[in-house]
């Protein structure tokens, strides 16, 4: 795997998207009913778009907890190469399409996002968007931190810079308060 695939590098521009997209559901409507998704489902959409991103922190973060969870070493380690062999049938549909989503930057097919509704019907499909839109977040904000951390170590990779490390890093801290006032205003008018 080469460095750049290792570790997808997002502009600053792309995460505020994928905060502003966590923070506000991406536009879809609000369930009628909430629901949860189950720990090992949750972890495998985890793992499934972290295997994308490559987010060395991610990756170990949510192995653990997928081991935690009851999954298999084997399990684990296959949807970090990005098979799905082993996942309960009922899961696949979900995880190629947290998949795709990671390879299309946060811009999927929209006859395949239609074949998740379909799959999973609007409930469903609000709680696996959040976990995908999650996990984008934290994959891109991980793998600025890593990229930092590399430059600060004199070896800096090749497809990232300071500025995007830096912006992605602690744009967070902006970002967020800045949605959410936004969020305000636009309930109120």
């Amino acid at each position: 795997m080469s460095e750049e695939k290792a570790n997808r590098i997002y502009d600053v521009k792309t995460f505020y998207k994928f905060v502003e997209d966590l923070l506000t559901h991406g536009g879809q409507p609000k369930p009628s009913k909430k629901v949860k998704l189950s720990k090992d489902f949750m972890e495998r959409i985890m793992l499934a778009v972290t295997q994308v991103n490559g987010c060395p922190y991610c990756s170990y973060f949510h192995a653990k907890e997928a081991l935690k969870s009851g999954m298999s070493k084997e399990e684990i380690k296959n949807l970090l190469n990005g098979e799905f062999g082993d996942v309960p049938e009922d899961q696949v549909v979900a995880l190629m399409f947290a998949e795709h989503y990671a390879e299309t930057a946060g811009h999927p097919d929209p006859d395949v996002y239609k074949r998740l509704l379909e799959t999973y019907g609007e409930d469903y499909t609000y709680s696996i968007m959040n976990a995908i839109r999650a996990i984008m977040v934290g994959n891109t904000h991980g793998n600025a931190f890593h990229a930092l951390r590399r430059r600060l170590g004199g070896k800096p990779l090749p497809n990232s810079t300071l500025g995007n490390e830096l912006g992605v890093v602690f744009g967070i801290f902006v970002f967020v308060p800045v949605i959410l006032i936004k969020q305000l205003f636009r309930r109120k008018n």
